[in-house]
């Protein structure tokens, strides 16, 4: 047998990190539903249970949803605690076995589940919302690069046949390559609407969640034709989707451009806007 010298480097395999046993731990102390920590080499972070959350609200806004003829703002229910997590988990996996880029579950149990960080240890991820915003005075071009990105993210998504589950700008976040990934998947689209107007849904919220800072650096009327070309080459099940949605959504033109009746309704004009015909 051929024994290293007293000079030779032997590289000794690091001890395998226990993530399950990890989680129970954290799990029994963490206070905050969401916290993140360095193992090792890694970041990782640690989502618990929430309250559990009722239905009540649900049934309202279904109702009126449906009496607005707009199925696709159907709310899709998150009942918190111990279903939300397991919704997550299994969103997660199914993502990532399709290859989209989603944080790496790592071990889970009823009650909370512990993920890899997207980026790099102990830098952030920033959301793609914040970089939008962020590149307004840097003016048209700037947000317009960012926008696109976003629905090439969403389109990718769609494209393996599935979905987010709320596609605002702020769950879009960008990797430390520049490439976007998706976070925050505690409900399920699926479950209660059919897959064209899970993905019309998509397109509303990110529209809502990004058309107020393409008005804000005056690329609203430069976003308009793009938009129509993202939409055209997504087929006709998800245009049938947004044509009737836009035209439910036609009283959205009679509201104010200015902030005196609130951001939140600058940001549904501005999608408007952004959507219409």
């Amino acid at each position: 047998m051929n024994l290293p010298s007293l000079t030779e480097h032997v590289d000794v395999p690091a001890p395998a990190v226990d993530y399950a046993a990890y989680l129970a731990r954290q799990l029994a102390v963490q206070q905050f539903n969401v916290a993140s920590y360095r193992l090792g080499d890694e970041q990782v972070w640690v989502k618990k249970a929430n309250t559990p959350h009722g239905m009540a609200r649900y049934r309202v806004l279904g109702a009126l949803a449906l009496a607005s003829g707009l199925p696709v703002l159907q709310p899709v229910p998150n009942l918190g605690g111990n279903t939300a997590i397991a919704t997550e988990v299994r969103r997660l996996r199914d993502l990532a076995a399709r290859g989209l880029r989603v944080p790496t579950v790592l071990a889970a149990q009823d009650n909370g589940f512990l993920m890899r960080h997207l980026g790099r240890p102990a830098e952030q991820t920033p959301s793609l919302g914040n970089e939008i915003e962020a590149a307004v005075p840097a003016g048209p071009e700037a947000v317009l690069r960012l926008w696109a990105q976003g629905l090439r993210a969403i389109e990718l998504v769609h494209n393996q046949g599935t979905c987010l589950s709320q596609a605002f700008a702020r769950n879009l976040v960008r990797c430390p390559d520049g490439m976007v990934g998706y976070i925050d998947f505690e409900d399920d689209p699926m479950a209660v609407l059919a897959l064209p107007l899970c993905h019309g849904r998509d397109a509303l919220c990110y529209a809502h969640s990004t058309a107020i800072y393409l008005r804000q650096c005056g690329a609203l009327d430069d976003a308009r034709p793009l938009w129509a070309q993202w939409l055209q080459a997504r087929g006709p099940a998800l245009q049938a989707v947004m044509q009737q949605s836009t035209h439910r959504m036609r009283w959205m033109r009679h509201l104010p451009q200015s902030r005196r009746l609130g951001r939140d309704l600058q940001r549904v004009r501005a999608a408007y806007d952004l959507l219409r015909d």
